[in-house]
């Protein structure tokens, strides 16, 4: 192999070394190569207390890191190293070996070794900082939210109100009977149409939220979903919603995702009616349709999102 090209000082070599603990870790990723987490089981520290540790030895030219995955092994190489870091290494290494916390160590090392050998548990121990990064790169980050909606009861008619494109209505329809999409937008329904092709158990309603034309009590949950900003008068829409559903089969839920209340006035000319909705205005509106067990939730913030924050408030029927 190589020797390491980067020529330290030997005020920086020495100075790299400086911590007990760092001395520690360069025995073991000499006897193994490993990943933080194992490094951090075997010394019994914080995994981003080694991780740190780890980096100011591999800068130094200590360790070589090799990727895994997303994850990374360490290792310590002799023969990777300047030459006169094996000389260092050399005349410290058996004193570092011989320290009561060293011998504590390797035997920790043998039952990490043991476990990675016998049991998968040991993947996780090695991958465990970056477990949601290995798991979105194998299945996406999509899967989550989508195979809870197996929760919903396969009997169940679920309202989409104000369907628009119909992203709600395909999340919802291959877990429940039936949907029924709703839009007072005929070029809206044509693009719900045209995305939800080849679902059968969707019915596309051209009408406006405030007067449906529904029966009542015909759905066990009504979803309105970026939908209620748009409208004059929110409460007719939610006094709608509420008329159109039924609590027999453990439903009666409205449920409204829109944004919370904000003052970015440029969104009227998307045609935006209201500002968002504070929870104070929410809880007023679930109460004036009739709606108990209200609740109000603020939504995470995406990285890139450019909007305002969303939130998710739910509402049941009265008993």
């Amino acid at each position: 192999m190589k020797p390491q090209t980067q020529v330290n000082s030997i005020t920086d070599t020495l100075g790299s070394l400086a911590e007990p603990l760092r001395l520690r870790l360069l025995v073991l990723c000499e006897a193994q190569e490993l990943a933080v987490g194992e490094v951090a089981k075997v010394v019994q520290l914080p995994q981003s207390t080694v991780s740190r540790h780890l980096k100011v030895l591999t800068e130094a030219g200590w360790l070589t890191r090799r990727p895994e995955g997303t994850a990374a092994l360490f290792s310590l190489v002799p023969d990777n190293l300047t030459p006169s870091m094996r000389a260092v290494w050399a005349a410290v290494r058996e004193g570092a070996a011989s320290e009561p916390l060293a011998a504590e160590d390797a035997g920790r090392l043998r039952a990490v070794l043991a476990e990675r050998r016998t049991d998968s548990h040991a993947f996780f121990g090695r991958v465990s900082g970056e477990w949601d990064r290995v798991r979105v790169d194998l299945f996406g980050d999509r899967f989550t939210p989508l195979a809870l909606l197996g929760l919903l009861r396969r009997d169940w008619v679920i309202a989409d109100l104000g369907c628009g494109t119909g992203n709600v209505a395909e999340c919802v329809a291959p877990y429940v009977a039936k949907v029924l999409a709703v839009d007072f937008s005929a070029p809206m329904l044509e693009a719900a149409a045209r995305r939800l092709a080849g679902a059968a158990n969707v019915q596309f309603v051209e009408a406006p939220l405030e007067k449906t034309g529904l029966p009542g009590a015909c759905v066990d949950v009504a979803v309105c979903s970026l939908a209620l900003h748009h409208v004059e008068a929110p409460g007719a829409v939610m006094v709608e919603a509420a008329r159109l559903l039924r609590a027999d089969r453990g439903g009666g839920v409205l449920l409204v995702i829109d944004m919370v209340e904000h003052a970015r006035d440029e969104f009227r000319r998307m045609g935006h009616k209201h500002l968002g909705f504070s929870p104070q205005r929410m809880k007023v509106l679930f109460e004036e349709a009739g709606l108990a067990d209200h609740g109000y939730v603020h939504l995470p913030v995406e990285a890139d999102a450019k909007g305002p924050g969303l939130f998710v408030a739910c509402g049941r029927l009265r008993a």
